[in-house]
């Protein structure tokens, strides 16, 4: 029995998705590292058993009735942890923060910002002191009226909304109406209202466009169709509504992306006239602080925000030592570029990562367990510097920190290494190694000791020449100013720079229209999909292909099912009691929800009917479950399928099962994914292949495998443009362009462009001197 002041955490017999029932014993007070190809089982490990195991013992101590307020994960599949501490978990979050979300919300400085200046700020004569939430544009106390704390409006003009005013209305002039029966009904009302139908729009008297487009009058007609010989149209009672008005309403209330993103179009954003952009009430911004409104020092870099903070006395002192204490290690790590007021949506995933860490490091807590997730993910070389700093003081301030990370810099530099393998899925699962860093090198089977201890140099590989140049720019966006970039054809780019450069922003301007494109594909990180409903097989269209093979079979054409009987998404052949889910989820109030397999379908989601059907023996149910290495085997003899698979398995996701959800797929599984969807297309012209940092969250080992295809595809003819931070990719690379040299107001231009070589050799480039370290010893 260990005792109580046993220095380890110790897992047993921990079986979460593919552990084979693993047992092993991680220090505390260390920085240990889980490392592990891509779907070996380390996140498993680290966050499916030891984070939710703390968390479950958190849960115990609640009062029941907080529980039901607080999102619950259940209990992990693990015999016994001893020696484990509070856990504290800092997942990469992908989700698409809004518009009013800032570094100042994010790192909570914004609080102490307006705390300063409810207590300590300068009130005009006579006017009375106002609590912080008035100096806040997220609250209906600070909100300025006119744009609700949005700092712009969007307004509408008679060009977006009738962009040909050649055409009448009846041809669509006003682009800007909804199409099929809507469209036809507001038409018909200003038919029925008198006017003009069939003229051209610009000969239409000018009032008449106005009240048309313009007006808030909502009058109501009876409309009487026009008979058609195939049905007959009753009248009908029709409400009219002006362009902007159909516009705006849809804008704010419409829950649908596609919907809303249409009626975007029609609409231009300009600073609110009310508050000057700022967001907030005249009462607030009459308050000033050393001469300044919120909404100034909001705007300045932090670097120069804690300059204006010194010096203060009485109650500001108490108030501005705390900012200048919250603002230092927000510098620390490389982000003093960054002001309060900068929109979340605008931040790169690493100067987002990096801000929560500094929070963290704010926090103060002593005797936890951080358990982190690849937080080097979009980080450039010299800033997981500044990384490895901030999770050595976590560890000096009596921390254990438990990394997971593919980065081997991290990797090297910690004290205690996790590693899971020896490969993906169900040949995974186990733990290949757990101790010091070095002692990785006599494990045969490891795919980490390979890369981590190879020092060979690279092998010398020919600079492809381009066969012609794409001019992008000038661009000013975000922090680039007049960039103008070239970005040769028919060879592999590797766009580079500190977080926070611009790179995303630059790329971001490569679009179909423009000269030399041909066929763009932007393969990101997003999710293939929301819902446990769509899954690899059905994203890839994989599924169209097997369920056609089911319909084809004796027992399916005998019985008369054709191919949607084999979908579960629609009610025939899919087990009604789960709806097609597989499974059944149970509210137990103070606990945490609990998912259960389908009493009736046994997790299969489909009727018994259905599962009767087979194909060599398996039924559509056993095939979902099948892994994708198993599948082609299975399909060898079906052309369509093995394409699929083949694709699949080319990209090195073999491990997945092709009914695996969306929702358990990681950000770097879903970009290859998506990559293996259009390596399976018969290509033909030649594309433009976009990807934002495609090594992110990716093994070494699983890097190899994605490198193979991308420079397949550009010796097929094509051109692939990366934004990368792994050397070792810029390094293999036929063409560097590198933007900085810092980041925010410090960056966005183009430092360097030319050969890996050549950039390397740059001397204002921060990029330089890694990659000429990567370019000689080949990782």
């Amino acid at each position: 029995m260990p005792s109580p002041h046993d220095a380890f955490v110790r897992v047993r017999g921990a079986r979460e998705h593919n552990l084979k029932g693993v047992d092993v014993d991680i220090p505390r007070d260390v920085v240990a590292v889980f490392t592990g190809v891509s779907g070996s089982g380390k996140s498993s490990l680290a966050f499916g058993t030891i984070y939710a195991e703390a968390q479950r013992r958190y849960f115990e101590s609640v009062a029941p009735y907080a529980r039901r307020l607080i999102h619950q994960v259940g209990a992990p599949k693990v015999g016994e942890i001893t020696g484990l501490p509070p856990a504290v978990s800092l997942q990469q979050r992908r989700s698409s923060p809004t518009s009013r979300s800032s570094v100042g919300t994010v790192t909570n400085l914004s609080n102490s910002l307006r705390m300063l200046f409810s207590r300590a700020g300068e009130y005009p004569p006579g006017a009375d002191r106002l609590d912080s939430d008035a100096f806040s544009p997220n609250t209906a106390a600070g909100a300025c009226p006119e744009c609700h704390g949005l700092g712009e409006v969007h307004r509408t003009t008679e060009e977006l909304l009738v962009p040909d005013p050649s055409l009448s209305i009846r041809e669509g002039a006003i682009a800007a109406w909804p199409g099929a029966w809507q469209g036809k009904n507001l038409r018909d009302i200003l038919d029925t209202l008198g006017y003009d139908v069939d003229v051209p729009w610009r000969d239409l008297p000018a009032a008449q466009r106005e009240w048309i487009l313009f007006t808030d009058e909502q009058p109501v007609v009876t409309v009487h169709p026009v008979r058609e010989a195939h049905r007959i149209q009753r009248p009908y009672q029709g409400t009219y509504m002006s362009a902007r008005r159909y516009v705006m309403k849809t804008f704010s209330d419409s829950k649908s992306a596609t919907l809303r993103a249409k009626a975007e179009r029609f609409l231009a954003s300009a600073p609110c006239p009310a508050c000057g952009g700022s967001r907030l009430r005249p009462e607030a911004l009459a308050v000033t602080y050393a001469g300044r409104t919120i909404a100034e020092l909001a705007a300045l870099p932090l670097t120069e925000l804690a300059g204006v903070l010194d010096g203060a006395s009485g109650t500001a002192r108490v108030l501005t030592d705390d900012l200048a204490a919250r603002i230092a290690p927000v510098v620390e790590l490389g982000l003093g570029y960054l002001s309060l007021d900068r929109a979340t949506p605008t931040l790169s995933a690493g100067e987002l990562q990096r801000l929560r860490l500094a929070t963290q490091l704010r926090s103060g807590l002593f005797g936890v367990v951080y358990v982190l997730d690849e937080p080097s993910a979009g980080l450039h070389p010299a800033d997981t510097e500044a990384l490895l700093t901030v999770l050595e003081r976590l560890k000096g301030a009596g921390n254990s920190v438990f990394v997971v990370e593919h980065h081997l810099d991290v990797v090297r530099a910690a004290d205690w290494l996790v590693d899971v393998g020896p490969r993906a899925g169900e040949h995974g699962g186990r733990v290949l190694h757990s101790g010091p860093v070095a002692d990785l090198a006599s494990v045969a089977e490891s795919a980490t000791a390979r890369f981590l201890f190879d020092r060979s140099p690279a092998p010398v590989r020919e600079v492809r020449t381009p066969r012609g140049r794409l001019k992008v720019g000038p661009v000013t966006r975000h922090n680039l100013r007049g960039v103008t970039a070239e970005f040769p054809l028919g060879v592999f780019t590797a766009v580079t720079g500190v977080s926070g450069s611009g790179k995303s922003t630059l790329i971001g301007e490569i679009t179909q229209e423009l000269e030399g494109v041909g066929r763009l594909v932007a393969v990101d990180q997003r999710p293939i999909g929301r819902t446990p409903r769509s899954n690899l097989a059905t994203y890839t269209g994989l599924f169209d292909v097997v369920r056609k093979v089911f319909a084809g079979t004796g027992t399916a054409r005998e019985r008369g099912y054709g191919v949607g009987r084999f979908s579960f998404n629609v009610a025939g052949g899919r087990c009604e009691t789960c709806q097609g889910e597989g499974f059944v989820s149970v509210e137990l109030l103070f606990l945490p929800t609990s998912y259960a397999p389908c009493p009736d379908c046994g997790g299969a989601r489909y009727n018994p009917e259905t599962l009767e059907v087979t194909h060599r023996g398996l039924s559509i149910a056993q095939v979902l479950d099948l892994s994708v290495e198993a599948a082609a085997e299975f399909f060898a003899g079906t052309p369509a399928v093995a394409r699929s698979l083949t694709t699949l398995l080319d990209v090195g996701l073999g491990y997945l099962r092709l009914g695996q959800p969306a929702t358990e797929l990681s950000g770097g599984e879903a970009q290859r994914i998506k990559l293996a969807s259009e390596l399976q297309r018969v290509r033909r012209a030649h594309t433009l292949y976009l990807l934002d940092e495609p090594t992110s969250g990716l093994h070494p080992a699983d890097v190899e495998v994605l490198l193979r295809q991308l420079h397949g595809l550009v010796d097929a003819g094509h051109t692939v443009v990366v934004v990368e931070h792994d050397m070792s990719v810029v390094a293999g690379a036929d063409w560097v362009i590198d933007l900085g040299p810092g980041g925010g107001d410090e960056g966005g231009r183009i430092v360097a462009a030319g050969t890996p070589a050549e950039v390397a050799g740059a001397r204002d480039s921060v990029t330089a001197p890694y990659l000429a370290r990567a370019s000689a010893r080949g990782r």
